[in-house]
C-alpha cells in the first residue's frame, strides 16, 4: 500500500513539474515583446518635414552634374533611388566614369573609389551623430568635427548637410583632376585648383551656379532675405540634405509597424529572427537603437578589397586614419540597418554581394575571411584587388571586435530566421522612388543615365 501511494504521489509530482515548465515557457510573442521592453527598443523618429523650397533646391542639386567638375556625375549618381539609395556597386565609379547601376564602367585612366557608397535612408533622425564609413564628420563638443577644420562654413542644419560639403571636393569623386576637360570641352576649372583649398572650391561651385538664373530663383525662394553675396555652399548643402531627407525618409517598414502596436506585422518565422537578433546572434550589439547602429567604428575583417585608401593602399586601414589609435585598425561604422535588403553589396569596401554572405561573416570572421572567394562577389575587373597575404589575414582577425561575437553558433534554420527578420527592417516604398527624378535640371545637363539593373 505504501510503494503504490508513493508511486502516485511520485507520478503526481512529475506531471505537475512537467507542467510546470511548460507554462514557463511563454509564446514567442511574448517573448519578443519582453525582450524588446527590456532593451528599450523603440520605433524610428524620422525628424520633422524639411523646407519645402529648400527641397525644391536640392532635389535640383543632387541630380544636377554642375557640381561636377567635369560636368559628368551628380549626387545621385552614387545615391540613386533605383538602387537604393546606393549604386549598386562594390565600390563607387567616381568622375570620368559612364553610366548608372552595377554595370557603371570606370573611365579610360581613372580608379575605383575606395569605398562603397552607403545607403543614406532615414537621415533625418536628430540621433545622427556621424557619417562616413570612418566617422571623419562627426559631432563633438556641440559642433561639427570634419576634415575641413576651422574651414567649415557656418551655418549647417545638421550633420547630413556637413558631409554634403565634401563629395564635391574630391579630385576621385567629383572635383577632377588638373588637365581635365568638361563634357563641354571646356578646361575643368575646379579641377586647378589646391585640393586641400576646400572654401575656394566651394566657392568656385557657387559662382557655377548662379550663372544660372533658375538657380538664383532658387536660391532665393529657400533663403528669402540672405544677400546673393552671403550665400555659401553651406546653404547649397543645406537643400542637398533636405532633399535627401525628403526622398530617403521611410518610415514604414513591417518592424516599424511591428513596434507601433501591429503584431501581425511580422510572422512567427520574423519574430523568432528578432528575438535572434536581440538575443544570441548578438547583432543588436552594435546595430542598436532605433537607427539599428551604434554609429561606432569595429573592426570585423572584412576582406580587403578594391584599391585601398590614400598612403596604405592597396589597404584600407578604416577608422585608424583618422584617429592613429591602433585599436581603431580595420575598423569601419556600422551601418543602420533600415532598407538592408536593397543596400547591398554590404561592407565598407561592398566585400559581400548577399545579405547571407554579409550575416556569415558577422558570425563567423575567421571561417569567412579565410575561405573568402572573391569571384561570387566581386566584379572581375576586382578579382586581383583581394588581399590575401596570410600574415594580413592573420593581423586583421586578431583586430577583430570580441563584443561581435554570437552567444552561441546558430543553427541553419536559426540563421534563415534572422534573414528573414531582417527582410522586415524594408519599406515596400523603397521599390517606388523614381518620383524623385526630375526632367530636367537648370543646367541642361542629362538627369537620366542609362540605368542598370540593380543586382538586388
Amino acid at each position: 500500500m505504501y510503494k503504490q501511494g508513493f508511486f502516485i504521489t511520485t507520478l503526481v509530482m512529475a506531471c505537475l513539474l512537467l507542467f510546470a515548465c511548460h507554462a514557463k515557457v511563454p509564446d514567442i510573442e511574448t517573448q519578443l515583446q519582453t525582450t524588446l521592453a527590456a532593451q528599450t527598443v523603440s520605433p524610428l523618429d524620422v525628424g520633422v518635414a524639411p523646407d519645402a523650397a529648400k527641397v525644391a533646391l536640392g532635389q535640383m542639386l543632387f541630380f544636377d552634374k554642375e557640381l561636377s567638375g567635369n560636368r559628368d556625375i551628380s549626387c545621385a549618381t552614387c545615391h540613386h533611388p533605383s538602387q537604393g539609395s546606393g549604386d549598386g556597386l562594390t565600390v563607387s565609379i567616381g568622375t570620368g566614369g559612364a553610366g548608372l547601376g552595377p554595370a557603371r564602367q570606370i573611365g579610360y585612366g581613372r580608379s575605383f573609389i575606395p569605398r562603397n557608397a552607403p545607403e543614406v535612408f532615414n537621415r533625418g533622425s536628430a540621433e545622427w551623430t556621424t557619417m562616413f564609413w570612418d566617422n571623419r564628420v562627426i559631432i563633438q563638443d556641440g559642433g561639427f568635427h570634419t576634415p575641413a577644420g576651422d574651414s567649415l562654413p557656418a551655418g549647417l542644419d545638421n550633420i547630413l548637410a556637413a558631409q554634403a560639403m565634401f563629395p564635391v571636393t574630391s579630385a576621385d569623386e567629383m572635383r577632377g583632376l588638373a588637365g581635365d576637360e568638361d563634357v563641354r570641352g571646356s578646361v575643368n576649372e575646379l579641377a586647378l585648383l589646391p585640393g586641400d583649398d576646400l572654401p575656394a572650391i566651394w566657392a568656385a561651385l557657387m559662382t557655377r551656379l548662379f550663372t544660372y538664373p533658375e538657380y538664383v530663383a532658387l536660391f532665393e525662394a529657400a533663403y528669402p532675405g540672405v544677400p546673393a553675396e552671403e550665400l555659401t555652399f553651406a546653404h547649397a548643402a543645406n537643400a542637398i540634405a533636405a532633399f535627401e531627407i525628403q526622398a530617403y525618409t521611410l518610415p514604414n517598414s513591417p518592424w516599424t509597424n511591428y513596434l507601433n502596436g501591429d503584431s501581425s506585422a511580422l510572422s512567427e518565422l520574423e519574430k523568432q529572427g528578432a528575438l535572434l537578433f536581440y538575443g544570441d546572434a548578438g547583432c543588436a550589439t552594435c546595430h542598436s537603437g532605433s537607427l539599428l547602429t551604434d554609429q561606432t567604428p569595429h573592426a570585423l575583417a572584412v576582406p580587403q578589397v578594391g584599391p585601398g585608401k590614400g598612403d596604405e593602399s592597396p589597404l584600407d586601414l578604416g577608422r585608424w586614419r583618422e584617429t592613429a589609435v591602433d585599436a581603431d585598425m580595420y575598423a569601419f561604422r556600422t551601418p543602420s540597418l533600415h532598407n538592408v535588403a536593397v543596400s547591398g553589396p554590404y561592407m565598407h569596401d561592398g566585400a559581400f554581394a548577399t545579405l547571407e554572405a554579409a550575416v556569415l561573416h558577422h558570425l563567423d570572421p575567421e571561417t569567412s575571411l579565410l575561405t573568402y572567394d572573391p569571384t561570387q562577389h566581386l566584379h572581375p575587373e576586382l578579382y586581383d584587388t583581394f588581399q590575401n597575404d596570410p600574415a594580413l589575414l592573420a593581423e586583421m582577425l586578431e583586430y577583430v571586435d570580441p563584443e561581435l561575437a554570437p552567444e552561441r553558433p546558430l543553427t541553419a534554420t536559426e540563421i534563415e530566421a534572422l534573414l528573414a527578420f531582417l527582410q522586415t527592417l524594408t519599406d515596400p516604398a523603397v521599390n517606388n522612388l523614381d518620383q524623385f527624378v526630375p526632367g530636367s535640371v537648370p543646367s541642361g545637363l542629362p538627369v537620366q543615365d542609362i540605368v542598370m539593373q540593380n543586382s538586388h
